[in-house]
């Protein structure tokens, strides 16, 4: 028996994730007595929930959706499009404490303490603007698996607006500390979501051998190809990812809602790693997607839509085990987009209410009344990422213009973290400049000009190659903030000086959360500066043993990663 498409087993084993999930997460509501637990977990969440915080936050089937989508079209480089995070990965082990550190709510309290409330606002929009769009995203794209398992039966008008009321009803009541337990069980669905399809898939194709076989085009089976996806494209992805990540919103909380800042570092790298090697899996099955494709007389290649290429996929083969996987599959992949959107939520409502109500129009209230003010943030922001994914046809391209907005004011941060000289004026010119940058060089409206007076290596069918675009909006960014910081006020050396104690302080196992952010709690006396580089302007420290030796490790597993998916890519060749 079926109902809209999907068999009635299946409906059962949705509805039993569901109700699951969301009395969990309400019950997370008596843990939330003030804004420290609403936005940030009350920081109390040991390594392995920090580690499948990471993972669900920064994991959805969106993500499987463009992977699969761009495998399909471009072969198996199209991995990049997650794993453009890859060689960020080592650099979250630095990145973490750094953050934890900071002993702040928001990323938004770093512009503020770096630069001033200006910068602070500009970043609450920018933050808030970019995670909301990139929730759109990350509903449109399960909305589109839903729509391939279906049949056509659940339409996105639907599913997104399903979606979007189940993650609302628990995040709105438990905040961060929901957002984290419920990514706990969703990261383990999530991993189950990216590799039973593997196996089946691989199955239905001849393995490796048969996909070489169906598919002529040798150029699929490359891992950098000389087309779109080739080594200057790759490596602006990972300079912009690296960049940009630090002010995703929701990577405060990712940071620094753990017990210490161990328990951070392990959950922020280790959460991604794991996440790199479901991008293995997804890659893979957009190839067996094409050759299924390829193989079937009755399907017209050009017919067929990449971003349903995993969803079909799924319809086809999953029903041959056994009755009830469909439903295992749509529930892992709600788990996945749920866990992302829970904690966009949750930052985004915790920058509109920390740094931009609390700080500018309403002060001296209680604790509930922010709380209350968080959660009527998160209504409305999450009303607006769902009309977003009404609007959105094309997952891949959205992502890539996510992947540029994500790193706007990159520069503002790194430059305000290692050079004191960086200025508020500095930081304004260069996000604006950027941000013109992007506009010229991405817009449809000037690529003819492109095409016309740029080398022929740097476009792209028809236009301006991607990572050209990024290349002039980074380095604009960059390059303005650092020239108009030589040539306007300093901030001052009182400002400064707080912020560098607290990042160059270690953070007690039993540190008391302090209410005003970059504050030493009594007691606690300001680390002396180590520097690399002994000049008065830069703060650049030595890092610890710990730092040095996870660092390399995680190298290690990087390196490891490559070479596994090279070897893949001869495997029946």
């Amino acid at each position: 028996m079926e109902y809209l498409g999907i068999n009635i087993a299946d409906w059962v084993a949705i509805g039993i994730y569901l109700v699951g999930i969301t009395i969990i997460g309400v019950w997370t509501v008596s843990k939330v007595k003030d804004t420290a637990d609403f936005f940030m977990g009350g920081r109390t969440q040991n390594k392995w929930f920090m580690m499948f915080f990471a993972f669900g936050a920064g994991t959805s089937g969106n993500d499987a959706v463009g992977v699969s989508a761009k495998t399909y079209t471009s072969g198996m480089s199209g991995i990049w499009y997650q794993w453009l995070w890859l060689f960020c990965t080592p650099f979250y082990w630095l990145i973490a404490p750094v953050m934890r550190r900071m002993r702040c709510i928001t990323t938004g309290d770093y512009f503020d303490q770096r630069y001033s409330g200006s910068v602070e606002a500009l970043y609450a929009l920018v933050g808030v603007s970019s995670l909301t769009f990139m929730m759109g995203g990350l509903l449109r794209g399960g909305s589109v698996i839903i729509d391939a398992v279906s049949s056509g039966a659940i339409t996105p008008t639907y599913s997104i607006a399903g979606m979007t009321v189940l993650f609302l009803i628990y995040g709105l009541a438990g905040g961060l500390t929901a957002a984290i337990i419920t990514d706990f069980i969703q990261g383990i669905l999530t991993v189950v979501l990216s590799f039973m399809l593997l196996p089946v898939a691989l199955g239905a194709v001849g393995g490796m051998s048969g996909l070489r076989e169906t598919i002529a085009d040798e150029s699929m089976f490359t891992i950098v190809s000389p087309g779109e996806i080739n080594g200057f494209y790759i490596f602006m992805l990972c300079a912009s990812a690296l960049i940009g990540i630090v002010t995703q919103p929701h990577i405060m909380g990712v940071c620094a809602a753990g017990k210490t800042e161990y328990d951070g570092r392990f959950g922020f790298a280790m959460g991604n790693l794991l996440k790199r090697f479901c991008t293995v899996a997804w890659m893979v099955v957009g190839l067996c997607g094409l050759a299924m494709c390829i193989s079937n007389p009755d399907i017209n290649l050009d017919d067929v839509n990449p971003n349903e290429v995993y969803g079909m996929v799924a319809k086809e083969l999953l029903p041959t085990i056994s009755v009830g996987l469909i439903g295992v599959f749509l529930a892992a992949l709600l788990a996945s987009i749920m866990s992302s959107c829970d904690a966009f939520m949750v930052s985004c409502s915790g920058l509109f209410t920390q740094n931009f109500y609390r700080r500018h129009l309403v002060q001296d209230r209680d604790e509930k009344h922010y709380v209350l003010v968080g959660r009527v943030a998160a209504f409305i922001i999450v009303s607006a990422g769902m009309t977003i994914a009404y609007l959105i046809e094309d997952v891949p391209t959205f992502l890539e213009w996510f992947f540029k907005i994500q790193a706007l004011m990159g520069a503002a941060f790194w430059l305000g973290l290692f050079w004191r000289r960086t200025t508020v004026a500095g930081v304004w010119a260069g996000t604006l400049a950027a941000l013109l940058a992007m506009y010229l060089t991405a817009w449809p409206a000037y690529q003819p000009w492109y095409v016309e007076n740029f080398p022929e290596s740097m476009i792209w069918d028809n236009a301006l190659r991607t990572s050209w675009s990024i290349f002039f909006y980074l380095t604009t960014a960059f390059g303005v903030t650092a020239l108009v910081s030589l040539f306007t006020p300093r901030v001052s050396s009182e400002k400064l000086d707080r912020l560098y104690d607290c990042i160059r302080t270690p953070v007690k196992s039993d540190e008391p959360h302090m209410q005003v952010a970059f504050t030493l709690p009594d007691g606690v006396v300001a680390a002396q500066p180590r520097k690399l580089i002994n000049h008065p302007d830069l703060e650049i420290y030595v890092p610890t043993r710990q730092s040095i030796t996870g660092f390399a490790l995680l190298w290690v597993c990087v390196g490891g990663l490559i070479y596994f998916v090279y070897w893949l890519a001869g495997v029946g060749a």
